[in-house]
């Protein structure tokens, strides 16, 4: 009976002792397992991690590009805001200036016709001294619009410019190029470096050349009546 059981109890060691390394195989193919699962879950964790970084490093290069844009708009902005309100000082009396123009026209279209007037006799001494007393108002108003800056356009003789001459008319001239001012109607000026008013000209046209040949043929007849006298 006690060989029976020491049979038995061996037979079942046997068994236990087969077992035991069976369990130690599966339960290191479960935790490798195990391991592959996590490394392969943690790199979808990286990748996924990866493009998110990808997604917002791309978002701010967006993000920089468009500061960037924005603040060379603003720069340009600020430029042009400068440059206006230097242009307003600048040129602040523009509006001051264009009004007088005229007066100063007037002044010397009286003095360019004051010696066609018709002097009375014994009074020529007295136009003589008004037209030296206007001359002199009229010198003393061209340096005054002079130091301010203004400048009349030198138009007659100098070929048509449309950024200084305004064009009423052309006419055909002799020994003259084409397109070039022949008379002044009214002069132009400029307030420092911009054209306030343009010249109002007479300019040059193309002339026709086209000359007719005169005919000194003879008639037929007229040579017969020669030859025969």
């Amino acid at each position: 009976m006690e060989d029976e059981k020491l049979n038995k109890q061996n037979t079942s060691n046997k068994e236990t002792d087969n077992k035991i390394p069976i369990e130690r195989e599966e339960n290191s193919k479960a935790e490798n397992e195990n391991q592959i699962s996590e490394l392969e879950l943690k790199e979808a964790e990286l990748k996924a991690l990866a493009g998110k970084i990808t997604e917002i490093e791309k978002q701010n290069s967006e993000l920089k590009d468009a500061l960037l844009r924005k603040a060379a708009e603003f720069e340009n902005y600020k430029r042009r805001n400068e440059n206006d309100q230097l242009n307003i000082i600048k040129y602040a009396a523009e509006s001051f200036i264009r009004n007088i123009l005229p007066v100063y026209d007037d002044l010397e279209r009286s003095l360019s016709h004051i010696d066609e007037a018709v002097n009375p006799v014994g009074t020529a001494g007295g136009f003589d001294s008004t037209k030296k007393g206007l001359m002199l108002v009229f010198e003393k108003f061209g340096k005054i619009l002079e130091n301010q800056g203004v400048k009349k356009i030198d138009a007659k003789g100098k070929p048509f410019d449309v950024h200084f001459h305004e064009a009423l008319m052309q006419q055909p001239a002799e020994g003259v190029a084409p397109h070039t001012v022949l008379e002044v109607l009214e002069p132009g000026y400029m307030y420092k470096d911009r054209v306030i008013r343009h010249a109002k000209v007479i300019v040059s046209q193309e002339m026709d050349h086209t000359q007719i040949q005169p005919d000194n043929s003879l008639d037929s007849n007229e040579v017969n009546s020669t030859e025969q006298e």
